[in-house]
């Protein structure tokens, strides 16, 4: 699933592509709003919150997109044909010079702008969200949300959008191993949980102009990551083959990688 920092630079292409434009084509391709008609309208912003996008238009209405496991966004010139096989658009909004495709989106709701906290009032601070901005980063929020249940592992924690905004099973995996935790730490024994969670912030903003996640500070492929998606090989810092497992809530489990050197079960 895409996390944060992935979201956050599709809804900057966006924002480069339609703001300040009037849309001359605009076609939603799900059933609620097939017939919603936005041509004429100009896009104000298209912003990130979350792992959620919000494109805003001047008409006091709001386009909600979630892109969750396999969604994406591309944009092409407006004389191109629109990219992808045409049962997998979504969404296509269209200005005098470009067209925005959006394929595979899973979620796709248009809502007034004045109601937006309800589609994405219940997450917690964005870890990419401005400083003292609505909905944006508030680092004594997101410690209090994170330690409202100390029992809980941190790997559920994590992974919680209602605790802080933007982490998926790439930075879960990474940060753990980072800090030496491991996933199965309940919060309340996680030492050090501030610096957890200002390093995760920096990982996310350190990647968010780059199209690959980097970790190690190793940008080629195999190399990027310390123990995501490495179940089986080599531990990069001590040898120590990375273990995997499957846990969470029910219906709600989520893969994790650790080095049980590294990150000790207590």
């Amino acid at each position: 699933m895409p996390e944060g920092d992935t979201v956050f630079r599709s809804c900057a292409l966006l924002h480069r592509t339609l703001a300040g434009q009037e849309l001359t084509r605009a076609e939603l391709r799900v059933p609620q709003h097939a017939t919603a008609d936005l041509i004429g309208m100009t896009v104000r912003e298209v912003v990130a919150r979350g792992k959620h996008q919000l494109t805003r238009l001047d008409s006091g209405l709001t386009l909600h997109t979630h892109l969750r496991m396999d969604g994406t966004w591309r944009v092409v010139r407006v004389s191109e044909r629109p990219p992808g096989p045409a049962h997998q658009i979504r969404v296509v909004l269209g200005t005098a010079a470009s067209l925005a495709v959006g394929l595979r989106l899973p979620v796709v709701e248009l809502l007034s702008t004045a109601d937006e906290e309800s589609v994405v009032g219940h997450l917690g601070p964005d870890l990419l969200g401005p400083e003292g901005s609505p909905g944006g980063w508030d680092e004594t929020e997101a410690l209090k949300r994170l330690g409202a249940d100390p029992r809980r592992t941190i790997g559920e924690a994590l992974l919680d959008q209602r605790n802080l905004a933007g982490i998926g099973t790439f930075y879960r995996a990474e940060i753990c191993f980072l800090q030496g935790v491991h996933p199965r730490t309940p919060v309340g024994e996680v030492r050090e949980l501030t610096r957890l969670v200002r390093r995760v912030r920096q990982l996310l903003r350190a990647n968010v102009d780059r199209p690959t996640q980097v970790t190690t500070g190793v940008d080629r492929r195999g190399q990027r990551a310390w123990v995501f998606e490495r179940p089986g090989k080599p531990c990069r810092r001590c040898g120590t083959l990375v273990q995997v497992e499957e846990f969470g809530p029910l219906g709600k489990e989520r893969l994790s990688y650790w080095c049980p050197h590294c990150q000790p079960r207590n």
